[in-house]
């Protein structure tokens, strides 16, 4: 079964993972928009990623999580918008390819790996505890949206084995 953990937003990543081995992970796909050329999500390459990748697999043994976030306290009414922007995006590329969804919240999933109340960093070292043959993948500070994605598709193919 192919799982693809999405861990949404301008600064997020994409991971798939074929019966629990990280196959591949990418940052998530951005482009420039409007005269300030703020980032936003760009849905086509997500398609062409995510096309590419699930070829050899049957619709039935794909399954994608998306991590199931929300607004912030602090967080400005922009960035909130953005960030919904980047979920609808994702929602509806999954939709029209006739993937299955899940939604999984981030406590639910850090609480799993042990990582709730941790520093951000938390979930790269967690993910190379966990995958030690990825862990060039994952060398630098800001490879901590991969593991989150990692993460987030471990966590389902470690806990909705039912689902199979």
């Amino acid at each position: 079964m192919l799982i693809i953990g999405i861990d949404p937003g301008i600064s997020g990543s994409i991971s798939f993972l074929d019966n629990g081995k990280i196959l591949d992970v990418i940052e998530m796909p951005i482009m420039a928009d409007g005269k300030k050329n703020k980032k936003q999500v760009n849905g086509s390459q997500v398609y062409n990623e995510i096309s590419k990748r699930i070829k050899q697999f049957e619709k039935n043994q794909i399954r994608v999580v998306i991590e199931h976030v929300s607004a912030m306290p602090g967080q400005g009414v922009t960035s909130m918008f953005n960030f919904g922007q980047s979920f609808g995006i994702l929602k509806g590329i999954c939709t029209a390819m006739q993937l299955p969804m899940y939604f999984v919240r981030p406590a639910k999933w850090k609480k799993y790996f042990n990582l709730l109340n941790s520093e951000k960093d938390a979930s790269r070292t967690r993910a190379i505890e966990i995958f030690p043959y990825f862990s060039s993948q994952l060398s630098r500070k800001k490879d901590s949206n991969k593991a989150d994605a990692i993460l987030i598709a471990s966590f389902y193919h470690e806990t909705y084995k039912i689902d199979e």
